[in-house]
């Protein structure tokens, strides 16, 4: 089959980032499917354009079979209007561009299958556009719930008319949709509550390319500190102030072997770095992101890792994020703050959780890895590492995909 698929910030393995559509597009590749992935060259993150030149609107680069189109859309730095153009000016883009892309680029094709994958509506409104146009299956992906998650963390209130108007196009998204999958394993709540039958909703989690940690197993040189990592986003859901003032607990118990690594970029780390100066910490390192290709080097030269959760009413649907399951691929215990309906430490004993925003509980739970032996701490990443093989792995994941397209 011929599949389009239309996330906004789809990147490949070079760009730091969550790479889900890559992943599963190089294992649907690899059973014989034509995928291209219609994706912004402005990263998310690094606030920059990163694949065009300046005379080239789009571009078309083909990584591992994988065909990705790059469309150039309007720059911005922070979460305000220029954001919002950005959004508009990939919908418009994707549109203009997909609708003559076959008759420009042959080997491109015209597609069976249309899959349309929020962050945010606007990209979903164009794979609808464009499924109509072609007459292709048309599948929804939800990986966030908009304009829920925006409700929930504050930035929107549930009477604003801009909000009114994001759940009349949610929901008629919803019933223009053949199959609508989600990464989050309660959000079929969520969206059932929209009127949409059961039967619909396909759970398809984040997951991980475990062949790109086999390189990473072997032990790297012995460290001459405890390393507590973190390794994502700088972002307001990630409440890496938490972190700092646990760094804080940790320093002044006296515990100087102890080290906390944040590698990552976002719109908070200025903030971040002024926070860790303002407590007049000598245990915290900032270093820049890596691309995902790096990543299992870069968990390699951790002892622990962290994700922490702000006390948000959206993780009442559930959690898929995918950092956490690049640290139990890395075979690294984890450190959970946070309260969320689903808590895969747990459920692989990987690791503990501690309340969210709860500092000092933090610290403990970081004193007492560096405490335990080694190799309970290693028994602890072995575990989480047999739980993405079981419930994570890509190639299973793409499975599931192609069933759930190949029952359209």
């Amino acid at each position: 089959m011929n599949i389009w698929v239309f996330n906004h910030y789809a990147i490949t393995p070079d760009l730091p980032g969550g790479t889900r559509h890559y992943d599963l597009s190089k294992e649907l590749v690899k059973r014989g499917h034509d995928i291209t992935i219609f994706a912004s060259s402005f990263h998310y993150s690094q606030h920059r354009e990163m694949k065009l030149a300046l005379n080239q609107s789009w571009m078309i680069k083909i990584v591992n079979g994988v065909k990705f189109v790059w469309l150039r859309t309007f720059p911005y730095q922070r979460n305000n209007w220029r954001r919002v153009l950005n959004m508009v000016s990939y919908m418009v883009q994707a549109w203009r561009l997909g609708r003559k892309l076959p008759a420009l680029t042959p080997k491109i094709g015209t597609p069976d299958v249309i899959i349309g994958s929020s962050v945010h509506l606007l990209a979903v409104f164009a794979a609808l556009w464009l499924s109509k146009h072609y007459k292709a299956r048309f599948i929804m992906e939800v990986r966030d719930l908009w304009p829920q998650t925006i409700i929930d963390m504050g930035k929107l209130s549930k009477r604003h008319p801009v909000t009114k108007l994001l759940q009349m196009l949610e929901r008629f998204l919803y019933r223009k949709a053949e199959r609508i999958i989600t990464v989050l394993p309660l959000a079929h709540e969520y969206i059932a509550s929209c009127s949409v039958h059961q039967e619909k909703i396909v759970w398809i989690p984040n997951g991980v390319d475990l062949k790109r940690f086999k390189e990473a197993e072997v032990e790297g040189p012995p460290r001459d500190k405890f390393t507590v990592m973190y390794l994502g986003a700088y972002g307001q859901a990630n409440a890496l102030d938490v972190l700092l003032k646990a760094a804080k607990f940790v320093q002044d118990k006296g515990y100087d072997d102890i080290i906390f690594v944040f590698i990552g970029d976002g719109p908070r780390k200025p903030q971040l770095i002024e926070l860790a100066n303002e407590l007049k910490l000598k245990n915290v390192e900032f270093r820049n992101p890596v691309p995902k290709t790096y990543v299992p080097e870069a968990l390699r030269g951790a002892d622990t890792t962290v994700l922490i959760l702000k006390d948000l009413s959206l993780y009442r649907y559930g959690i898929s994020l995918n950092k956490l399951f690049d640290y139990l691929a890395a075979r690294k215990p984890l450190i959970l703050a946070g309260n969320p309906i689903n808590n895969p430490v747990e459920e692989a004993q990987c690791g503990f959780t501690v309340p969210p925003q709860n500092p000092q509980a933090l610290a403990e739970a970081v004193v007492k890895l560096y405490q335990m032996p080694e190799k309970e701490r290693k028994t602890m990443g072995m575990r989480g590492k047999k739980y993405v093989e079981k419930y994570h792995n890509i190639s299973k994941l793409a499975d599931r995909l192609m069933e759930c397209i190949e029952e359209l």
